[in-house]
């Protein structure tokens, strides 16, 4: 039986994976589950405050409390408003499922490494949130709290995305972490082009960052500190995926090769 079912198996697999299918079922799977556990973590509204009086206690003794400073600069400009919330609207699932597409197509190896980045670091964000809830400052009084600029300027914004939205995820900013880690992938699969394309991906890699690092606080959205805890959980989830892909194979020996499964075809 085992020597019929597990060519089978093997086949199956090796379809799975080399269609891309096997990738957008654990994709959609991961979003999910992302989806549901980040508004399961939404009721401790209470501890959520609380936690947010402590980071900006926190920025206020190192003298990084600077976010309605920031707000303020861009408050002054309509259209640099409207330029940040799209940074921050279209520069985080939009741009990630392009990138995917993208790498999975022309980069496949880049692919499979930073899409283990995306998963652990979004598992990390994740426990987080569960652990340590935290109201965006657009969620605060106006003393430690920043304006909307989303729910000012498009239909498109938390107050009216329904279920699904945990309010209390501010910490940290996986819009900071994904970004990074979308930054690095570009970095990345260019730098092995031509020359130009190769300016053109470090180019990238560098301003992206900047750029949702700066949305991310002048829309209203999260603290600095979130944005260093952003980075940190990208970095960790970064450093995971280069530890499976250099040491994933004391795993995959135990599992059917590609090989293996095109000669059982």
């Amino acid at each position: 039986m085992l020597h019929v079912v597990t060519p089978a198996i093997a086949r199956t697999s090796h379809w799975l994976r080399r269609t891309g299918v096997l990738d957008l079922l654990l994709i959609a799977l991961a979003f999910f589950s992302y989806s549901v556990v980040r508004e399961m973590a939404g009721g401790s509204s209470g501890n959520a405050y609380s936690h947010t009086f402590d980071v900006v206690s926190l920025e206020q003794s190192l003298g990084i409390f600077q976010e309605a400073r920031l707000q303020e600069w861009v408050m002054s400009s309509e259209l640099v408003v409207r330029f940040f919330n799209a940074v921050y609207t279209y520069g985080h699932f939009p741009l990630i499922g392009a990138l995917g597409v993208w790498l999975f197509i022309f980069h496949r190896d880049k692919y499979l490494l930073f899409r283990n980045g995306f998963f652990v670091a979004g598992a990390l964000g994740l426990f987080i949130f569960n652990i340590f809830p935290v109201a965006p400052p657009r969620l605060m009084p106006l003393e430690y709290g920043l304006v909307d600029t989303l729910s000012l300027f498009q239909k498109v914004n938390y107050h009216s995305a329904g279920a699904f939205v945990n309010p209390y995820a501010a910490m940290p900013s996986m819009h900071i972490g994904f970004n990074l880690l979308l930054s690095l992938a570009v970095a990345s699969a260019c730098a092995g082009m031509g020359q130009p394309w190769r300016f053109l991906g470090l180019a990238v890699s560098m301003v992206m960052p900047i750029l949702m690092a700066t949305a991310v606080v002048v829309t209203g959205n999260h603290y600095i500190l979130d944005i260093v805890a952003g980075y940190a959980v990208a970095a960790a989830g970064m450093w995971v995926a280069l530890m499976v892909k250099d040491h994933g194979w004391r795993l995959r020996q135990w599992l059917p090769s590609d090989s293996e499964a095109r000669a059982s075809a």
